[in-house]
């Protein structure tokens, strides 16, 4: 019987600590060593954007504290260490990430609890311990692309455990909260590295999605090197760590016209406003560069929203003859604007928390 099923690639690997991860039993040897292959394995599926997990039949302590001591805890998101069933453990680990179980793989020595995960999970993908040595050049640990945000990704899963732990523990309103995270926006000309998660958003989003049109890579390529085009990536990170990647804007530059194409931000970010946020920084720059604006918006069913956002910045449908420098475009409503400047940067507020803005184009 073959172990390992399924196709695509994994989003998590799930490992068993005694006589996989390290070698010895902890309970029996007290003293379990990590061989440098296996740390080299976990660095590298850790770069690749794959997080992490372990499901272990330990005492919880005394495993986490080896694991410490090892120098490797960090690289675990939701270990689960006891004495429950491992299919149960696995079960949670990939309904707290809500990933599908067939983006998650298991890695343990045993036969028999590799069969029992297989029983109760037949889409988790399971490994024998003896594949750990070629584990790195399997396909489904092989992503096609490795972008910023993939590298990383267990750091931003981290911090927003910490930041969903903060709100709990905090006592105030949300606007209080918001104002705490100190999150910062970054708004700049995107580089050939981050094509892949500019693209990889345009495909993802549709709430936050103005048009709904989806750019490859190869798309996107072409408008960097064409110097009437803009490709702009925002990042955002807090005092809990980076958000990574959540929003991109296409403009097209006209004279006296600045053309947007195309505005789209994760939705991860959407209840702090950083759609608005970044209309606000494009109109300001508009302003002081003496330049109308026009905004393609395309009506989906999913992406009111955005339309929302526009009206509310400030674009209506106002015929201007500043128009007739655009190709005509049937399925696309053009929203006018004659920007204005707005806050500096320093006093812009997303959804309540203070936001600086740093145009490094």
């Amino acid at each position: 019987m073959t172990d390992a099923v399924g196709v695509g690639t994994v989003k998590c690997l799930v490992w068993d600590l005694d006589n996989t991860l390290w070698q010895g039993t902890l309970l029996e040897d007290g003293e379990v060593l990590l061989p440098r292959r296996i740390r080299d394995t976990i660095v590298a599926l850790d770069e690749r954007g794959i997080l992490q997990s372990v499901a272990s039949k330990n005492d919880p302590e005394h495993a986490w504290s080896r694991l410490v001591a090892l120098g490797v805890a960090e690289y675990f998101v939701l270990p689960r260490i006891g004495w429950q069933p491992k299919s149960a453990s696995v079960r949670e680990i990939a309904d707290e990430l809500g990933f599908a179980h067939h983006t998650i793989a298991f890695v343990d020595d045993q036969p028999a609890e590799r069969a029992e995960v297989a029983y109760h999970l037949p889409d988790v993908r399971c490994y024998p311990a003896e594949m750990l040595p070629d584990l790195l050049t399997l396909p489904e640990f092989t992503p096609d692309t490795v972008t910023e945000d993939s590298r990383q990704r267990r750091r931003m899963y981290q911090a927003g455990v910490r930041r969903v732990a903060a709100r709990d523990e905090f006592a105030g309103p949300d606007e209080d909260f918001l104002r705490s995270l100190r999150m910062r926006m970054e708004i700049r000309v995107a580089s050939e590295a981050d094509l892949a998660r500019v693209a990889e958003l345009t495909q993802r989003t549709s709430q936050m999605n103005a048009t709904g049109v989806h750019y490859s890579g190869a798309d996107l390529r072409e408008r960097l090197a064409d110097p009437d085009q803009e490709v702009l990536v925002t990042t955002m990170a807090d005092r809990f760590g980076p958000h990574g990647a959540v929003g991109v804007v296409l403009l097209g530059r006209h004279p006296g016209l600045w053309h947007l194409r195309l505005l789209a931000t994760s939705c991860r970010v959407t209840s702090f406003g950083a759609g608005s946020v970044i209309l606000g920084w494009l109109i300001d720059q508009a302003a002081r560069a003496g330049t109308h604006l026009v905004a393609d918006f395309r009506r989906t069913d999913r992406n009111r929203v955005m339309e929302i956002a526009y009206r509310f910045s400030g674009f209506a449908e106002d015929v201007c003859p500043c128009e007739t420098a655009l190709a005509d475009a049937p399925d696309v409503e053009r929203l006018h604007l004659v920007p204005d400047r707005r806050p500096e940067p320093s006093t812009m507020l997303l959804s309540a928390p203070e936001l600086c803005v740093h145009d490094s184009a």
